[in-house]
């Protein structure tokens, strides 16, 4: 065997291969920091094929995320990305997680952004029928915000995290004449929707391209809006999120910009009945919405965290088409319309 096959094994072993995670990865995901993950990838991996087939016949929420795996090596996996699509047309997609393991940090910090941009890299090419995708990282967190600035994703929104633990003690709140607490529901949903259009950057609601549909795939019970009777719209909501992103329930508090005298009993009867059967949970705002942050903060809420809200859009090259052989098919049609020219004889069928 000449030398040149060994370099040429060593070099193909050097290489970064990323792959749709299979049943046969799961043994060698050992490192902790796929540990809490374990669950869901087997979930992902058994719902692979259900997920395929649904997906060809009709548009409805997904059953499981996908996975995709690093390594240069098969039986030492170095990194992990779990997406999942946002909307059911699949026009926008979400990066849920990116986790490194213990042997892409020992390569160092070249080697693992090297890594998580590969993964990146590949998700985005893999969702075919995809216009947007989101991500969200932590203020703290400078690495994933240059990675994700560097793959294309831009800020449009900061949240804050607050946890709260709230007392549920009864108390008797009373709103006013015009106002009523829905439920978010199938008949209510459009309300909610058009409350969600109103409260969001034009931008990042061009980019979710989320329906009424959708809006209910992505909510838990108990969700609550406020409800005005006069205008028949919804001007306020606390809507918990599905999935959530952290181990406690997320509530996302939305509010007309219209509407902000309501701060004050009306939405403090709102969270606390969207509150009713969690011991303490997280309540999501807009970073720059300084007057309701100090409201939250009077009702004992704490500061757990910043989020940045990131996107990117995906542009694809189309198909070329045959334009030659269309302008050759026109061409022959109209030609005899054409002043000057000979009419074509045209064979006599049977």
């Amino acid at each position: 065997m000449s030398p040149a096959v060994p370099a040429q094994r060593s070099a193909q072993a050097n290489c970064l291969h990323v792959v749709p995670l299979r049943g046969w990865h799961l043994p060698l995901l050992q490192d902790p920091c796929f540990s809490d993950l374990l669950p869901l990838l087997q979930r992902a991996v058994l719902l692979q094929g259900p997920e395929l087939l649904l997906s060809t016949l009709t548009a409805r929420p997904p059953l499981a995320p996908d996975v995709l795996l690093a390594y240069r090596e098969p039986h030492l996996p170095l990194g992990l990305l779990i997406s999942q699509r946002l909307n059911r047309s699949g026009t926008c997609w979400q990066l849920l997680q990116l986790r490194s393991s213990a042997a892409s940090l020992a390569s160092g910090e070249a080697g693992r952004m090297a890594i998580e941009a590969a993964l990146v890299r590949e998700a985005i090419q893999r969702s075919r029928g995809a216009a947007s995708w989101m991500a969200t990282a932590s203020t703290n967190d400078s690495d994933r915000l240059a990675l994700l600035r560097q793959q294309g994703f831009q800020p449009l929104r900061r949240e804050t995290i607050w946890h709260w633990e709230p007392s549920h003690v009864t108390a008797n709140r009373e709103l006013p004449a015009d106002l009523q607490l829905r439920p978010l529901n199938r008949r209510t949903a459009a309300a909610m929707w058009q409350l969600e259009q109103a409260t969001l950057p034009a931008q990042l609601r061009q980019l979710l391209d989320r329906r009424v549909d959708d809006l209910l795939d992505q909510s838990e019970q108990p969700s609550l809006m406020l409800f005005d009777s006069n205008r028949q719209q919804a001007v306020a909501g606390a809507r918990r999120l599905r999935p959530s992103s952290r181990d406690l329930p997320e509530i996302e508090l939305s509010v007309h910009p219209g509407w902000t005298h309501l701060l004050g009993e009306p939405l403090q009867l709102l969270l606390e009945r969207s509150a009713a059967t969690s011991g303490e949970l997280l309540v999501r705002s807009d970073v720059l919405d300084g007057e309701r942050s100090a409201w939250l903060q009077s009702l004992g809420m704490a500061p757990e965290g910043e989020e940045v809200v990131m996107a990117r859009s995906v542009w694809r090259r189309h198909a070329t088409q045959q334009t030659a052989q269309v302008a050759q098919r026109i061409e022959a049609v109209l030609g005899r319309l054409q002043p000057g020219q000979r009419p074509m004889p045209t064979p006599l069928g049977r």
